[in-house]
């Protein structure tokens, strides 16, 4: 969480080197903008060494578009091989074969499992932590991972209190943390109300005589 006090700053900034942006209406916030996902701040020194590693056929791109459309569960459905290819910048007559290529190098150097399904050997991705991929690459000495690149990332999750490339990372929890539903106030169990109906009218009266 940022200080107020430094939002601030940078918002009479942001004013000054830009008066003519009206910021609430030329702006993309995830506060007001749908249609967004959560990302290392080091995605794109990720895509890079992904990029190194791939040489020849660089697989980053490919990589980002896969993250871009995961949710929590890090599960992404590649049965929309056509369409994965074209937004992660393949576009000739060979963009599937060469996308899934990409999917298999992936694959290879660890940065995703791949499944068979329905549609065909790809069709369905599970992306792992790049962090403790790229870490086990570095500590099996991996050719192609640059250790100035590796160095750049640890430094930058440093910075930015990631700890994914810790040694105790992670040691005492080793289940996928699911949110438990609320609790019921004071545990108690409501039971539904009967309802009551109303005495005839000749009985009403009766019962109102006798008293």
């Amino acid at each position: 969480m940022r200080p107020l006090k430094y939002i601030k700053k940078i918002r009479e900034l942001r004013a000054k080197l830009w008066p003519e942006v009206t910021f609430k209406k030329e702006l993309w916030h995830r506060k007001t903008n749908d249609g967004f996902i959560t990302i290392p701040r080091t995605m794109p020194l990720i895509v890079n060494i992904i990029d190194d590693l791939s040489k020849g056929g660089p697989a980053g791109m490919t990589y980002a578009e896969l993250w871009c459309r995961s949710y929590d569960e890090m599960y992404v459905s590649l049965s929309k091989s056509k369409e994965l290819a074209f937004c992660s910048g393949f576009t000739s007559q060979r963009a599937e074969r060469t996308w899934a290529e990409k999917i298999r190098k992936l694959a290879e150097l660890g940065f995703i499992k791949i499944r068979e399904g329905q549609a065909g050997p790809l069709s369905h991705a599970l992306i792992l932590n790049p962090y403790l991929v790229i870490k086990k690459m570095h500590e099996a000495g991996k050719a192609g991972l640059s250790k100035e690149k590796y160095s750049a990332l640890v430094e930058r999750a440093i910075e930015i209190g990631a700890t994914d490339l810790d040694d105790n990372y992670l040691d005492d929890d080793d289940e996928e943390v699911v949110s438990a539903p609320p609790p019921a106030a004071n545990n108690a169990v409501v039971k539904p109300k009967l309802a009551i109906k109303p005495l005839p009218l000749k009985v009403a009266k009766k019962k109102a005589s006798a008293a």
